[in-house]
């Protein structure tokens, strides 16, 4: 299961007027870590800002992120309750999940999300909301920060120093 950290920027940049303007923007990666979060924010944000601030780094708590490709840039935060049977307490049980999904508006967030839900009957779409998500980075294996350092076990490196390899 992924683990998914918003990240949020703010960096000055100059309007037609010639004044600056302070923008904020949020992106989401998947990472396994804050620090590979950090690192991953800053790899893919200053390629296109190159001075910006990392002002807020946070755990997002998100069961599924379905992309569709229909070219809408406006990520909407879906909250699913699956429903299920409790056989102690003979009382149906509401789990709550919260999933991602880009559209145009949340009329077609909500068809989206019953199309990738498929025909089960037990769950309800009870919000969906707009984000302020620009864009949403997953994991990429040949794209993986810790094998582009020179990174080795610790075992190695010990080894190395006592002079026993």
């Amino acid at each position: 299961m992924a683990t998914w950290y918003l990240g949020k920027i703010r960096f000055q940049k100059e309007d037609e007027a010639g004044s600056l303007k302070t923008i904020n923007e949020a992106y989401l990666v998947d990472a396994m870590s804050y620090t590979e979060a950090e690192a991953r924010m800053f790899e893919v944000v200053a390629s296109n800002t190159p001075d910006f601030q990392l002002t807020n780094l946070s755990k997002m708590k998100i069961s599924e992120v379905f992309f569709e490709e229909n070219n809408a840039e406006t990520w909407f935060k879906a909250k699913v309750q699956y429903i299920t049977f409790d056989e102690k307490s003979q009382k149906e049980k509401k789990v709550p999940h919260i999933m991602l999904i880009n559209a145009n508006d949340p009329r077609e967030a909500y068809d989206l999300l019953k199309k990738n839900l498929g025909s089960l009957n037990d769950y309800q779409i009870t919000d969906i909301n707009i984000t302020a998500i620009l864009e949403i980075f997953p994991y990429e294996p040949e794209n993986d920060i810790l094998k582009k350092g020179n990174f080795r076990p610790v075992a190695e490196v010990l080894a190395e120093q006592t002079g026993t390899v």
